[in-house]
């Protein structure tokens, strides 16, 4: 993610904030520049305080009075709701506070999740304006007799809200004898999922080309996954799948994959923000080295994204050893994984490309 300062007084800032330390001053994210601004209240509405010293009239999304939110919403918008908000479908039960203070992390996942495809100019609407191909989350809580899986159906999310329980998701990733198991890594494979069914599906060239690298979708899902389950993963399942689940069926490789395609551009992003340069003092061989000196978002080339990725990588999970903490990206690429991510970069481009005018603003 990029880097934010208050337009205020120039403290950096972090996507979350609702307030700066330093001037004390409220701030909300303007989605039409990607920009935390520094706001003054009038009569409960917010207005973004420009470097002109003109006001544009703006208040915060409806969500902000639960302190789940900081995004501003136009004054003259039709909704209450900024444009990550308004795709909520079902939120928890806010009388009980161990859900409200799940909800609040788990909106400030998904508001990370659309910046991201924002940044990447890809489609989206909510499923009030699209009930049939638009995009909708729905957070719910095991009831008794009736556990909540997390997963997709034809552009509806669902998040079983325990994931936002650390104890929970720990216990969880132990059982299902995973490496990684996190909140947002949630939010980015399911959306995978919504996206398979956006650019790939209905698009006979994407749909197969897709099939070519991915394997045949057709096969019984159903199926797939009981086998998965029951036998595990094939034995050199590393040499072509992210991750042993993605071995499962066609639709989970390509949405883990695509989950990984959003680590990367994220924290390459992030990394590119601080000028990141990797160059380890006892490695002589190229490929340790890195300068992150390009947004990855603007990089058609997937080659020289991985190329800094892989130096990153270590660089990371050295520093989280140190501090006595697993390593933040436990996963080797291999060269057909390679292929697969390159392959969903450029899916993405193309989509950059035809909705240049939409988000422009985010270049």
């Amino acid at each position: 993610m990029k880097l934010f300062t208050c337009t205020n007084c120039g403290q950096i800032l972090y996507f979350e904030n609702t307030w700066c330390q330093h001037c004390q001053q409220s701030t909300g994210l303007a989605e039409q520049n990607s920009q935390l601004f520094a706001i003054s209240a009038n009569n409960g509405d917010a207005f973004v305080l420009t470097n002109k010293g003109q006001y544009t009239g703006y208040r915060y999304c409806a969500n902000h009075a639960y302190d789940v939110c900081n995004w501003l919403v136009p004054e003259e918008s039709a909704t209450p709701f900024c444009s990550a908000c308004g795709l909520n479908h079902t939120i928890p039960n806010l009388q009980q506070p161990a859900f409200r203070e799940r909800w609040a992390l788990i909106e400030a996942a998904k508001h990370r999740l659309v910046y991201t495809l924002l940044r990447l100019k890809l489609p989206f609407t909510n499923k009030i304006v699209a009930p049939e191909t638009g995009l909708g989350f729905d957070f719910v809580a095991d009831e008794r007799g009736d556990k909540k899986i997390t997963g997709h159906d034809n552009g509806l999310i669902t998040i079983n809200i325990k994931e936002a329980d650390n104890i929970e998701r720990e216990k969880a990733r132990k059982n299902m004898q995973e490496p990684y198991r996190t909140l947002l890594g949630h939010f980015r494979h399911e959306i995978g999922h919504y996206y398979w069914d956006t650019l790939i599906k209905d698009n006979y060239s994407n749909l197969t080309s897709c099939r070519q690298l991915f394997g045949d979708d057709r096969y019984d899902y159903d199926e797939a996954l009981a086998q998965h389950y029951q036998n595990g993963a094939p034995v050199n399942w590393a040499d072509h799948y992210i991750s042993a689940y993605a071995s499962s069926h066609p639709w989970e490789d390509w949405a883990e994959t695509w989950a990984h395609y959003m680590h990367i551009m994220d924290t390459l992003e992030t990394a590119w923000a601080y000028t990141v340069r990797i160059k380890p003092k006892l490695a002589k061989s190229a490929d340790m080295q890195a300068e992150i000196d390009t947004d990855p978002y603007t990089e058609t080339n997937f080659e020289k994204i991985i190329r800094q990725w892989l130096p990153l990588t270590y660089a990371m999970n050295s520093l989280n050893r140190s501090m006595g903490i697993g390593d933040v990206y436990p996963f080797v690429i291999a060269p057909a994984v390679v292929q697969k991510l390159a392959y969903i970069h450029n899916i993405c481009c193309g989509q950059s490309r035809n909705n240049n005018s939409q988000w422009s603003y985010f270049s």
